[in-house]
């Protein structure tokens, strides 16, 4: 649901306006369940009022108008006018009650007639006190009792009553307001259903009027993906003149635009790589005629004054350097046009990366480099093509040599569950942040000015990161000016594994120490 959430446009759309929408309907149905609540109270408490000024104005009149002068005709009128104030049965019941007010001692014996179901705790103490301080004044307050099992609400209302021969009495009303509360949940419940209802119907209107926004954006997005997978002929249906119009519109010709830069440019590169590979094998018969005569030559240098076998060991040095130009040329637009193809097998990595040693090892003692090797235990076996390998290993190793500064080299091997690796390290200038952006860059050198010992061509990384692409594995570096400079090879154990982690941290620990 999160991720329903998280991915589709028009989820969060309609959920959003639901939401607010819920939260407008709540806002605005709590305020009218509120002011008819109030109205509804408001009409009930005036009837109240108007029917207890009556009742009192009843009992007050008919008991000063009477003639009597003994306490038992008294209790026989009081009987008969009080409970005649009381409704029973139905939603508008009454109920009444005459009580005695405090500190008074004439008729002690006078009975106040009460309503049988009435409970005196509707009638509060602090009610009662604010009778006889309201002189004649009627006093109400809310108040809340069962019916059958049922709280409702109810208004208690009060006034005093003068009783000739028995003094000073407080007359109370109970009125059940059941029929204002049935009312105003009957209107509540129509509300909340009328409020479900709107917000369903919000929701269905939502969607729609969503969908019919998104969904174009969203055939952008796939007609998007699709260009970026590249499927070029991909394009926008146009309908109408409206905004979204105008987006399919600006999308198709942006499309076209891409599509014919993009043939342009893979023309442009088929191109380049076919003139590349054409140059390159046209260059190798000249090529193998004049080594041909430079090996005659070199191999006469001793025949000659010494100027002349000076430039014979020249030319035979750039006939080497020439020739191994032409293979990398040769190798690299093999690899530009996707035809390469890795001879997998498995092969112990240990074992490759010894006769990368050895055949660099002349180089290393005419450096008066020392190179220090840190194996695993028992044998490092994945499924690589060795050649590929090793020619990798000895291009990483040549350079750790040239610019080692004649400090030892540290070569490691490495492996997990899933990958094997190996890090050459060397202790030497290093290369600046701008430098290592370029150092897998095709005839880019770190410092063109250097002298080498082997003749480079200033293809040899860029291979070197073909070969582990190759392989599906990584070609990593590391870095700093004047601390040295580690590469590390990463490689999965099988050909269809993905690798998760390097066996051996980038820089190594014997650097970060």
């Amino acid at each position: 649901m999160i991720s329903l959430f998280r991915r589709s446009l028009t989820a969060r759309t309609v959920v959003a306006t639901v939401l607010l929408s819920a939260l407008a309907l709540v806002t605005l149905g709590g305020f009218l369940s509120y002011s008819l609540a109030n109205g509804f109270y408001q009409n009930r408490l005036d009837q109240v009022l108007s029917e207890t000024e009556r009742a009192v104005s009843s009992v007050q009149g008919t008991v000063s108008a009477a003639s009597v002068n003994d306490e038992t005709a008294l209790q026989t009128l009081i009987n008969a006018v009080v409970p005649s104030l009381e409704i029973v049965g139905g939603s508008g019941s009454r109920q009444v009650a005459l009580l005695r007010s405090p500190g008074q001692a004439q008729l002690q014996l006078f009975q106040s007639p009460i309503s049988q179901d009435l409970d005196l705790k509707t009638i509060p103490e602090q009610l009662r006190v604010q009778v006889r301080e309201s002189a004649g004044i009627l006093t109400y307050t809310p108040v809340s009792f069962s019916k059958e099992g049922v709280l409702v609400a109810g208004i208690t209302v009060g006034a005093p009553v003068v009783i000739p021969l028995a003094g000073n009495f407080e007359l109370f009303l109970v009125f059940d307001l059941s029929a204002e509360q049935q009312s105003l949940a009957l209107v509540q419940s129509a509300i909340t259903i009328a409020g479900i209802i709107l917000l369903a119907l919000i929701a269905l209107v939502s969607y729609l009027v969503t969908r019919s926004v998104v969904r174009p954006v969203e055939q952008a997005a796939l007609a998007a993906q699709t260009l970026s997978a590249g499927k070029l002929d991909e394009r926008l249906v146009e309908r109408g003149d409206d905004v979204l119009a105008q987006l399919a519109k600006s999308f198709n010709k942006m499309a076209a635009s891409l599509q014919q830069q993009i043939q342009q440019l893979d023309s442009l590169s088929k191109m380049q790589q076919r003139f590349v590979a054409d140059v390159s094998h046209e260059l190798r018969t000249p090529l193998t005629t004049i080594k041909l005569a430079g090996e005659v030559i070199f191999g006469n240098r001793e025949k000659l004054d010494p100027a002349l076998s000076r430039s014979a060991e020249l030319m035979q040095n750039q006939i080497e350097r020439f020739e191994a130009l032409l293979a990398d040329l040769l190798e690299i637009s093999r690899y530009d046009a996707r035809a390469v193809v890795a001879d997998l097998e498995t092969q112990d990595l240990n074992a490759v990366v010894g006769a990368s040693i050895a055949s660099i090892e002349p180089l290393a003692q005419a450096k008066n480099t020392e190179i220090r090797i840190e194996l695993p235990k028992g044998p490092v076996e994945a499924e690589f093509d060795a050649k590929r390998i090793e020619r990798l290993l000895r291009n990483l190793l040549s350079n750790a040599v040239e610019h080692g500064e004649g400090r030892a080299i540290v070569v490691q091997v490495g492996q997990n569950a899933n990958a094997v690796a190996v890090c050459v390290t060397d202790s030497g200038v290093g290369m600046s942040r701008l430098q290592l952006d370029r150092v897998f860059d095709r005839f880019w050198r770190a410092d063109p000015a250097r002298q080498r010992s082997v003749g480079g061509t200033g293809l040899g990384l860029a291979i070197s990161k073909e070969d582990a692409t190759l392989h599906r594995g990584w070609l990593q570096v590391w870095s700093k000016p004047n601390r040295g400079t580690s590469f590390r090879l990463t490689l999965p154990r099988h050909s269809d594994s993905v690798i998760g982690n390097s066996p051996i941290p980038l820089p190594p620990r014997s650097v970060q120490t």
